[in-house]
């Protein structure tokens, strides 16, 4: 399992919904990509949830753009205008992440479009996991494109690393934050779908996709970079076994919603 790396060469437009300040740039091999800085407001750790997130989603089959690493030249963001970018630009240089822009997709909207009751149930279950908190009416974090449902974002995931110190306590927490969760209402396979991922979330795909962070994103030591790979490691197979634990929650949450 490997990422491609790019060289950005153009800065083409900022996307302002977020917080983040994400842009729209092209790289060498001549596509668009959604650039994530590593100097916007979370740093590395978004970039470390929205890689883990992206490619765990990947895994199980749902359909998420292609994840690769995006070099940021030193020289990049000198003839920017805007202050406010220019500065991003400077304390983003070296490695970041970006995703394939889906050219003429749309932000799914659930008064829309209905999404059969096994895939929302899917990802539901893959955002207890990772304690997905961005994944609202309000913010959807979802796109139509060619007709099929695209996953983004996955930056505000694995929020226990905002706080390294009670991660094996957050592990088995129940995830509250799903009863806002914008395919709840139709997500009523979850312990078929909990069976199925659980074959497939196991120690060797998490250790294969933790291993594709960078370690300048972990720290700057070898040592501290592997420890705290380990903790996402051990934290994902925690959350896992006790997945029964943020099922009832997500069960319990659609019960008293509807």
């Amino acid at each position: 399992m490997e990422l491609r790396t790019v060289n950005v060469i153009r800065y083409v437009t900022p996307l302002r919904e977020g917080g983040s300040l994400p842009a729209i740039a092209e790289a060498d091999d001549e596509f668009l990509y959604v650039l994530k800085f590593r100097g916007a407001g979370q740093g590395v750790k978004a970039l470390i949830a929205e890689l883990i997130g992206g490619e765990l989603a990947r895994a199980l089959g749902l359909k998420v753009p292609e994840l690769v690493f995006a070099n940021l030249d030193e020289a990049f963001g000198r003839t920017e205008p805007d202050e406010e970018i220019q500065d991003l630009l400077k304390a983003s240089v070296g490695l970041n992440l970006a995703l394939h822009y889906l050219s003429g997709a749309i932000t799914f909207d659930s008064v829309v479009t209905t999404i059969d009751t096994k895939l929302a149930s899917q990802i539901v279950w893959l955002d207890c996991l990772l304690t997905n908190v961005d994944r609202t009416p309000r913010n959807t974090n979802m796109l139509i494109w060619h007709k099929e449902l695209w996953l983004i974002d996955h930056g505000a995931a694995l929020y226990f690393h905002h706080s390294w110190d009670n991660w094996k306590e957050q592990a088995v927490r129940p995830f509250v934050q799903v009863k806002d969760h914008v395919l709840l209402p139709q997500a009523t396979e979850l312990e078929l779908v909990d069976a199925e991922f659980k074959a497939i979330v196991n120690e060797t795909l998490i250790r294969d996709i933790t291993a594709l962070i960078p370690d300048e994103w972990l720290a700057g030591d070898a040592i501290i970079a592997g420890q705290r790979r380990e903790v996402y490691v051990q934290f994902l197979l925690m959350r896992v076994a006790a997945s029964d634990i943020f099922i009832k929650e997500a069960q319990n949450a659609r019960e008293a919603r509807f």
